[in-house]
């Protein structure tokens, strides 16, 4: 059912309708609840998200810096302070924007904006750019910048080019080794102070990082960073039970402790371990336990154009994400799988149904994770 059949269910009112959904026309709305596919992206839909990309990593302001200011000279501009990832609003956003680009020319080269997405990305690859980068992340004052949100998305970009066999493809990647390099010597000499993880729905959730850092790690031969982070997810997470998921998502949240944790965990442990420890981590799940116990419905948005309450626009997708993988590493006959399977599909509907709401409070990151949903960035090779 769509969020908005439940709010009109629950007696909140059309006003509260129109403010949560402006963004799904009639028609939109009419296919998602006809059963559209939620697991599919066309060319049509991959070119209206590479469009949102293209629009935003070139577009310095509006702009939310996280910039630590020791004088008076480091009062500069966004695209001063970082000539590569200075649009999107934010660092974070514009990486994961030419994330989004770099995924979309590799899996569909024939876009009628690959041109473009091939010169947005040499502007913002090139060896000049990324050099300039590199020195910002490995200031002494920088060493908590975009910590670890922002590295993770550095390093699942490294991963998308890694491997590709296409000519500017190997120069960006080239190019990026820098800002590759720094962000790894800053995961190694974190996370072993990290005492506890950080258990956040949003930027500083730590699952989130380790699990694209191991990624990374795992398709780039980084071995001491794979073994620091399992040995990490094991410390931090190994003796978990009982997630308390009825208690989300927060009113801001973009990402599901819960889902994050385990969606790293079934990449951590073999697939029999990870199902017996899946079982007391998420006991809702169990197929002895009423369904009722595990039905989440995708989170509503009431004011898209609020930064931060936008937020849950992209929780929709992280869940949709997060619930795949973790349905995919359960045995094919366990009964858990279709439940999570059910209400991801669910939750990709509602997200999709949101990218291109017309405000760039959402539209400047949203298209990123509706990408990495529909392209199975998290579980393909």
């Amino acid at each position: 059912m769509l969020p908005s059949k439940r709010l009109a269910r629950s007696g909140l009112g059309a006003a509260l309708l129109a403010a949560a959904l402006p963004a799904v026309s009639l028609a939109a709305e009419s296919a998602l609840s006809a059963g559209a596919s939620a697991d599919t992206l066309d060319a049509a839909t991959a070119e209206r998200f590479a469009k949102l990309a293209l629009a935003c990593a070139g577009r310095e302001y509006p702009n939310k810096p996280e910039h630590v200011l020791e004088s008076a000279a480091d009062a500069r501009t966004p695209k001063d302070l970082h000539p590569a990832f200075f649009g999107c609003y934010d660092w974070h956003s514009s990486v994961h924007g030419h994330w989004l680009l770099a995924r979309l020319l590799k899996t569909r080269p024939d876009l009628p904006s690959a041109p473009a997405i091939r010169a947005r990305l040499a502007a913002a690859l090139s060896a000049e750019a990324i050099a300039g980068e590199a020195a910002y992340v490995n200031a002494k004052s920088n060493r908590g910048f975009e910590r670890p949100y922002g590295w993770a998305w550095t390093l699942r970009l490294a991963n998308e080019l890694s491997h590709w066999d296409d000519p500017d493809a190997k120069t960006w990647s080239a190019n990026l080794a820098p800002l590759e390099k720094a962000v790894v010597a800053r995961f190694l000499d974190y996370l072993p102070k990290l005492t506890r993880p950080v258990r956040t729905g949003v930027h500083p959730n730590t699952a989130f990082a380790l699990a694209e850092a191991l990624d990374y790690a795992r398709a780039t031969g980084k071995a001491d960073l794979e073994k620091t982070i399992l040995s990490r997810s094991h410390y931090y997470y190994g003796a978990d039970r009982a997630c308390p998921l009825t208690y989300e998502p927060s009113g801001e949240d973009f990402f599901s402790p819960c889902f994050e944790e385990a969606d790293l965990m079934r990449r951590v442990l073999p697939p029999a371990e990870f199902s017996r420890w899946l079982k007391k981590f998420l006991p809702s799940l169990s197929p002895a336990i009423s369904k009722k116990a595990f039905a989440l419905e995708p989170a509503v948005v009431a004011d898209p154009t609020d930064p931060r309450l936008v937020h849950l626009d992209g929780l929709n997708l992280t869940r949709a994400w997060t619930m795949k993988g973790i349905a995919s590493a359960l045995p094919a006959g366990d009964p858990r799988r279709g439940v999570l399977e059910r209400s991801a599909d669910e939750h990709a509907r509602a997200g999709l149904a949101r990218v291109s709401s017309g405000n760039y409070e959402g539209e400047h990151w949203l298209a990123s994770f509706a990408v990495y949903l529909l392209t199975d960035a998290g579980r393909s090779k």
